[in-house]
């Protein structure tokens, strides 16, 4: 049951990515501490565990942190998305109500704030599509985000 967990950040137009350890993390508030640990003036911190989820979170100097939990059934197997879901409301139907860009109803349960990567290049449909389309593992929607925003090598890099 291991994770891995890295920030993306970018300074200026370069980025770099961290490996990072998330062990003694007990709430959201030490997740996103962590990664305002390392400088940039944008940071994403990506986490996936086993193929079963992964966690987007944005931890910007000027902004309250956004987080991102593709799947909240992770939360009954795996600790660290219990953290992340416990402090998250669980993307509904009801919100999705009016976005002509809203994926079908799925058997995942997305938690948190779908619009974490839309500066970066994958709108809030998109990122639950991805979710809901089947044979998408949590590392291919992290892989998108990265390729869209600029800092697949980076993460890459850091990945091997």
């Amino acid at each position: 049951m291991s994770y891995f967990a890295a920030v993306l950040s970018r300074v200026a137009k370069n980025w770099r990515a961290v490996e990072v350890d998330l062990d003694d993390c007990e709430s959201l508030d030490d997740i996103v501490e962590t990664a305002r640990e390392i400088p940039g003036d944008v940071r994403l911190l990506v986490v996936e565990q086993d193929d079963e989820y992964a966690v987007l979170a944005r931890v910007d100097d000027t902004d309250d942190p956004r987080v991102f939990l593709s799947d909240g059934h992770a939360a009954d197997a795996y600790p660290l998305a219990a953290v992340v879901a416990d402090e998250l409301v669980e993307i509904g139907e009801d919100v999705l109500d009016g976005d002509e860009d809203a994926p079908p109803a799925h058997d995942s349960a997305p938690f948190g704030d779908a619009t974490v990567a839309e500066d970066l290049g994958v709108s809030a449909g998109e990122l639950l599509e991805l979710c809901a389309r089947e044979g998408t593992l949590p590392i291919d929607l992290i892989m998108v985000v990265c390729d869209r925003a600029g800092c697949a090598d980076a993460f890459e890099a850091v990945r091997v």
